[in-house]
């Protein structure tokens, strides 16, 4: 295993991204290195679109106040698993293309990502994960995450 300067860090807010932020603390105090915790707001959801491809107003979400709230969330996550001294990045679009966007933009040579995502959609988010492991400018380490 080569040494790692920056460790980028995809986080989801699920259960299992606790694990996945605990293995990062550990790998950033290993490798004694700057980590950036990530996290993708995807707008591109299926959800909140009626028949003729306009948002429903039921559904719509204002974008700034979602960004936002991820960004709490993000800082709530950093506090849970010490990852409090991490950069933290909150981005709009989508999570494979901007995880792999940002990694190579800012040098990380390590990605850490869970194996499987949030609210049962594990096939899309699978998808996501292999995404990133195939297109991916740097080392990606996939953490597993037992069912409960």
């Amino acid at each position: 295993m080569s040494d790692y300067n920056h460790i980028l860090v995809a986080v989801d807010f699920s259960a299992a991204a606790e694990a996945i932020g605990k293995r990062a603390l550990d790998l950033s105090r290993r490798y004694d290195c700057q980590v950036t915790l990530i996290h993708v707001v995807d707008y591109l959801l299926p959800l909140g679109y009626a028949d003729d491809f306009t948002p429903s107003p039921v559904l719509m979400i204002d974008e700034n106040e979602l960004l936002e709230q991820s960004q709490r969330s993000l800082q709530t996550f950093a506090e849970k698993t010490g990852l409090e001294g991490a950069r933290r990045q909150v981005l709009p679009g989508s999570p494979r293309q901007e995880i792999i966007r940002y990694a190579r933009e800012h040098g990380a040579d390590l990605i850490v990502i869970g194996s499987h995502g949030r609210h049962g959609l594990d096939r899309l988010l699978g998808s996501t994960a292999r995404s990133i492991l195939n297109d991916a400018p740097c080392d990606v380490l996939a953490v597993r995450i037992k069912e409960a």
